[in-house]
């Protein structure tokens, strides 16, 4: 489970891998990294084929200057899961990750089995209003003095004080501040600000696959929620399976944004379920043609 790395377009790629049959591949979020699937991979390898990369711009991955839209991403996905010699996988993507992989399945419809969305971005306008605040012009150039490397540093050391007389941080709170702590070097700054402009401005999230979701009815499709998620309400999850009525619904009560992390065997018991109970999509040419012809007058 250790990150490996492969050249795709000659940009370095981290990504982790573990397991045997079908493939599922593990999306992480903004200013997220592989590492927030590490508590529910060995669950997985049990009985799957598990690909997790680092996005280009995050984690180990490479950060050039480029495009860090979600159609990007879903061809960088692409592009990598064809370089590992996979075809099709089961995609489950986490908050920004849900926007890449409903942007994946929208590309790549031959490629995807089933998508399981976590917490995702893309259907709702609503979204944490630190995220608002950060996509302003010129906020990056504020940015800077709050994410210097002395801060990271110095809340480790809390941390490590803390943990020494018992006290650990949640599991969403852990995650929030690996989010932070990833922002202190200047080239995953850089990065993370164009990632989150091309999906947030100051009114909130600027990009929604509403118009789109009926193209998952020939898809097996899961939604999961935390109930108590601070980073995009719980009421995007309720609306989008009203819009995917072949949809599976699963809320986790008591979790917030990561319940992947927050409740790792629970969350692989419903993924390694929801798998073993669908039975794969095959999307042709001629499906998709027959989904987006206009219905009959």
């Amino acid at each position: 489970m250790e990150l490996s790395t492969v050249r795709v377009h000659g940009h370095e790629v981290a990504y982790r891998t573990a397991g045997e049959g079908p493939v599922v591949l593990l999306v992480h979020g903004m200013a997220g990294s592989s590492s927030t699937w590490k508590p529910v991979i060995p669950l997985l390898a049990a009985h799957a084929t598990v690909v997790a990369p680092d996005l280009p711009g995050h984690g180990r991955s490479a950060k050039p200057r480029g495009d860090y839209s979600l159609g990007a991403s879903a061809s960088f996905l692409r592009d990598l899961i064809t370089t590992l010699g996979h075809d099709r996988v089961t995609i489950v993507g986490q908050s920004l990750g849900g926007g890449v992989a409903m942007q994946f399945c929208y590309q790549y419809p031959e490629r995807v089995e089933r998508l399981v969305l976590v917490g995702s971005g893309g259907l709702g306008e609503e979204v944490m209003s630190i995220l608002k605040v950060l996509a302003a012009p010129g906020v990056d150039l504020l940015m800077t003095p709050a994410f210097l490397p002395f801060f990271r540093d110095a809340g480790n050391a809390v941390g490590r004080a803390l943990a020494k007389i018992g006290l650990r941080p949640s599991p969403q709170a852990f995650e929030m501040w690996r989010a932070y702590a990833s922002l202190t070097d200047g080239a995953t700054r850089s990065a993370f600000v164009q990632t989150l402009r091309a999906v947030v401005d100051t009114h909130g999230q600027r990009v929604s696959a509403h118009d789109k979701l009926y193209l998952s009815a020939r898809v097996p499709s899961m939604i999961v929620w935390g109930d108590q998620d601070p980073v995009i309400p719980v009421s995007h999850a309720y609306a989008a399976h009203e819009a995917m009525p072949a949809s599976r619904l699963e809320i986790f009560e008591g979790c917030g944004h990561f319940p992947h992390f927050e409740a790792p065997a629970e969350f692989a018991e419903i993924l390694l379920d929801f798998m073993a109970t669908t039975e794969p999509a095959t999307i042709t040419a001629d499906d998709l043609k027959l989904m987006l012809a206009p219905p009959a007058a």
